[in-house]
């Protein structure tokens, strides 16, 4: 028997309205959600624990948040982001955190494959786009993050909250000067936007986690609590919170 998720397209939404989305789902989804999404404007997003003073690129980004979930900061320009909202207590997430990322990171390479890209966890051996003295989330890897050509192309992070789980995701289709040299979609056999890439990576989702994915829109409740959630991440209170 399939899982039966819902599935929320979002394309250009300002950067406060995801981030207020995500927390309203965290908080108020009565059943597991994947979301899809991208950003107007680009903007970056801060880790929570990250000090904004440590953050130089919030001097040349449009936009700026702080998000839930941990890592460091995203530009989220030319990239296909995705968050997955459902209990802690879903046979996906339940227990130590490595296996659900090992999970939704193989059907994310399964997708990426598809396209003639060799993605990879990335295992044991360091990336030639690693920066310990970097802020930026691309600039740092795990064994458990997804690589190809030597650099990072996935990265994600979860929050665990009051028995839900938020879990943040960003797939690079291509590099912006402050992200500089990771890895996107330059050598891949087919051409592709994030909303072109979408229907490929919601197909491995399916297949490789045994969903059923319910096409939907946020309640009138959930966009509401969204966008008055979200009017306070952009605010310097928020951001400067650390």
């Amino acid at each position: 028997m399939q899982d039966i998720w819902r599935l929320i397209t979002t394309w250009g939404t300002s950067p406060e309205f995801n981030m207020g989305l995500d927390e309203a789902l965290l908080l108020e989804g009565d059943q597991p959600t994947l979301r899809l999404y991208t950003w107007s404007p680009d903007a970056l997003s801060l880790g929570w624990f990250q000090k904004a003073t440590q953050v130089s690129e919030i001097e040349s980004a449009s936009a700026t948040v702080r998000r839930l979930t941990g890592g460091g900061a995203i530009h989220h320009e030319g990239e296909l982001t995705f968050s997955i909202s459902c209990p802690q207590a879903h046979p996906l997430y339940r227990g130590p955190v490595g296996p659900s990322y090992a999970r939704i990171h193989g059907a994310i390479i399964l997708a990426l494959r598809q396209i003639g890209l060799p993605a990879r966890l990335r295992g044991e051996e360091p990336l030639t786009s690693d920066n310990p003295a970097s802020s930026m989330c691309f600039h740092h890897s795990t064994p458990l993050d997804v690589a190809w050509n030597g650099r990072k192309g996935v990265g994600s992070a979860q929050r665990r909250k009051a028995g839900r789980v938020l879990h943040h995701g960003s797939i690079k289709v291509s590099s912006t000067p402050l992200e500089g040299s990771i890895a996107t979609f330059e050598n891949a056999s087919e051409e592709h936007t994030a909303q072109s890439f979408a229907p490929l990576l919601l197909e491995h989702m399916r297949q490789h986690l045994g969903l059923q994915l319910v096409p939907s829109v946020p309640s009138r409740e959930e966009r509401e609590l969204a966008e008055d959630l979200g009017a306070r991440y952009s605010t310097d209170e928020w951001i400067r919170q650390r």
